[in-house]
Parts: C-alpha cells; structure tokens; sequence
C-alpha cells in the first residue's frame, strides 16, 4: 500500500506534504536491510541518518535493551544517579583518553549543542577572571540542528532562513572547504587562508566559543577539509581564551576512522557533542564532554552558579545500557571494521569514476564515507536542487535508500555492511546516474 505524508496522522519531518510524495512503510529491519510492508527488502546506504553503524538490531544492543528493562527503565537523573549512566559515562571519558572530565546527558544532537553554548556562556558569567560573553563565531556550510539555539550556530540557509528573526548574534565565516578552495589552495600549499577573517575578528572581539563540525560538514554537503585547519582554530581559541566546540553528533562513534573526529585531527576542543551512533541508532541519545577548567568553575555552594538545565528523560537507563554496549563494539570490532569499509570503499572511486565520466565530480573517502557530486548546475538553496530528489526516486528501484544533499550524492553505510550489499549500492548508483544525460 502507498502512503503519502497528507494521508498519515504523522507529520513526516523533511518532507513535502503533497499528495505525489510517497512514503515506504516499514515494518521490520535487521543489518543493513529495512523491508517494507509488501515484503520488499531495501539496503539502507545511509545508515538511517547515519545512526544504525552496527546495522539494525544488532544481537548486543537488544541484549542491553531487554537485560535494563528487567531492572529499571527509567529514574530522573536530577538528584539520583544508576549504573547504567555512570558506566556509560565513564567508558565515553575512557574512550577520549580522559580528555574530558564530565558528561552531561541529553536526548539528540541539537540539545546536546544546546547545552555545549549554555555551558559556554555561563562559564563566562561564572569565571571571576572574565567578562560575561555571549556571541559564538560559526561557519556558513555548518549544520548544528534544528533547535533555536543550535539553528543560531549553524551556516545561514535553507533550514533556518525563515526563522531569521530568532536568531542570536553570531559572526559567520565562509566554511573551509578542501575540495574547491576559493584561494586556489591545497591542504600541502595553504597557510590556512579561509581564517584570515575570523583570526582578525577573533582577536579584536570577545566571543563565547567557536562552534564546528570537524573535519567534515555533514548536512551542508559533506564537505571535507584539512586537520590543519582545527588546528588553527585550537591555536587562535587558546590564545584568544575562546571555548572551542566540535560537533561530532555524525562523526564521533568510529565514522572517520578513529572514536572521535578530533582524534583524527590531533586537536582537542574544550566541549565536545555526540548523538546518533551513541546508542547504535537504537535509542534516542545525545551527550555534551566538558573539559575539567570547565567543570570546575560550577563548584560552587552558590546556586545562582549552578547550571540549570535538564531534560525528563536525561541518562535514560535503557539508553545508557545500549549506548555502554555500543561504545564496546566500537572498540571490539568496529574501528576495524570502518578501515576494512573504507579500504572497500577506496577501491570503488577509480571504476566510479571511469563508468559516469562528467557526470559526477569531486569523488571522495573519509572513514564510512563516500561523497561525489552529481554535475548539475547549482541551485539558490543547494539542499533542494530537484536533481537530489529525482535520484532519490530512480534508487528506490533498486531497492536502495538514500537521501542526497541536493546534487550532492553520499553513502555512510554500517560498518557492518556485507561486500555484496556494497557492491548493490555501487550498481544501484551506477545505473541510476547513467540513465541521466551526461552534462557537457
């Protein structure tokens, strides 16, 4: 039976609600296939927003599940603590190498960077050796999520233009882009030319905290870019006494490589955010890493310094449990696996490329990723260039999922994914980009 998003009683989000917008109904899922209510199976190439990095109901995440709910399902953590959050907790702090000194727990990636600038504001009002700040400095092809803080830090565009009016001072840059350099560089020849603005700005104003995804700007893209650009930003920060933020909601969790982004890069933030994979995609989740010199400005018998902030289902016990089993498959298996993913990945860039010819463009690997763009010209809001969604439709006879950026084409597999469901994938996209004309 076919849906649309008029007909459900579910508002379906990033979607149109017309009647030509069809809907897939999904009823069961296990590794990297979803199956559909008519029996069809369907390989999901993206993870499910890039979440389900162990593929779908993996055995140990249910183990977790069903062993916490014979034991506590849920207590506000506000005045108790459980087991279940504090091994999280501290496996998460083992996992940075005890870079961070506390975790503060939230339910997805926007509160999670809400209270990364909370935290950073207050850490200015509680500081005795500072001024109160409160602007944050951010980059034009960031996405941060939809909440009004976190939609205030992110680049100005199609997610956020209507509600302008909300929007909190902020100094915007244009993001760094490694892949098409506006200054002509490469990573071997630039001296990070794409700070030059923010580095005079940042050293004539206070501002609260730069906000960044590393190494990588997810929504907006998949743009990727060089380490030594973080590390750039970690020299300017530490100089200037500005709060450095990564967003690692899609790439911490193994999805570059290492359990964190800023691993990878060997450049520290003072708060670091994570969602998505935390609990394998299983359960709602986010957490915020704060840095100890942080922490240690809310110690304090004064309740006007404490940090007021909670959300009801803060360190859900089910969550926790998932999460802690996650956190030992990415060490067991899976950092091991996403190399053997991107080594699978790596070589299926040169035949990709020698099959579609001009019609794609800007090819690329990083971890679990694999990117192109589809030669197209641009439209006003990149996001919704039609040609994404045209591809989108053409894969669906495959029985393939994806959702493009626009003309920007990518898959974040789980790390799991077997080599003949990647192979699918290539086949899919192959056939898929050679029924479209090739651009001149």
């Amino acid at each position: 039976m076919n849906y649309n998003p008029i007909q459900t009683h579910t508002w379906v989000p990033l979607t149109i609600q017309e009647e030509g917008e069809l809907l897939i109904p999904i009823v069961k899922a296990e590794g990297e296939f979803v199956t559909d209510s008519e029996g069809n199976t369907w390989i999901d190439a993206i993870s499910s927003w890039w979440t389900m990095i162990f593929g779908h109901r993996h055995p140990k995440l249910v183990d977790a599940l069903k062993t916490q709910i014979e034991k506590l399902d849920h207590i506000m953590l506000a005045g108790h603590i459980h087991e279940a959050a504090e091994s999280l907790s501290k496996a998460l702090l083992e996992l940075t190498n005890f870079d961070f000194h506390k975790v503060f727990y939230s339910d997805n990636g926007s509160n999670a960077i809400e209270i990364a600038l909370k935290l950073s504001i207050q850490y200015y009002q509680n500081h005795p050796d500072f001024r109160p700040r409160s602007e944050f400095l951010v980059f034009s092809n960031s996405y941060h999520g939809d909440s009004i803080g976190a939609m205030n830090v992110s680049g100005k565009n199609y997610f956020n233009r209507i509600f302008s009016e909300l929007r909190f001072p902020t100094k915007e840059f244009p993001a760094p882009n490694c892949m098409n350099c506006p200054w002509g560089k490469n990573p071997n020849t630039c001296s990070t030319e794409c700070l030059s603005d923010l580095e005079l700005e940042i050293k004539q104003k206070p501002y609260a905290g730069i906000v960044i995804e590393p190494l990588v700007f997810g929504a907006n893209g998949m743009l990727f870019y060089d380490k030594k650009v973080l590390i750039k930003l970690r020299e300017l920060a530490t100089t200037t006494q500005t709060l450095l933020i990564f967003d690692e909601v899609f790439t911490g969790m193994g999805r570059l490589g290492k359990a964190f982004a800023y691993q990878k890069a060997e450049t520290k933030p003072d708060l670091l955010v994570m969602a998505k994979g935390l609990t394998g995609g299983m359960l709602p989740l986010g957490a915020t890493l704060v840095s100890e010199f942080i922490y240690k400005q809310f110690l304090s018998k004064d309740p006007y310094r404490a940090f007021f902030h909670a959300h009801t289902m803060t360190g859900n016990p089910l969550a926790c449990s998932v999460g802690y089993a996650s956190v030992e498959l990415l060490q067991e298996k899976g950092l091991s696996q996403v190399k053997q993913l991107e080594d699978l990945l790596q070589k299926h860039v040169e035949p990709f490329q020698k099959s579609l010819g001009k019609r794609i463009e800007n090819v690329r690997v990083m971890g679990g990723i694999f990117a192109f763009e589809y030669k197209e010209t641009i439209a006003e809001d990149e996001y919704l260039n039609p040609v994404g969604k045209k591809i989108r439709e053409k894969m669906k006879e495959f029985r393939v999922l994806i959702r493009p950026l626009g003309r920007t084409i990518y898959i974040t597999p789980p790390y799991t994914i077997s080599k003949k469901s990647l192979q699918q994938i290539f086949l899919a996209l192959e056939n898929t980009l050679l029924s479209f004309p090739e651009s001149d």
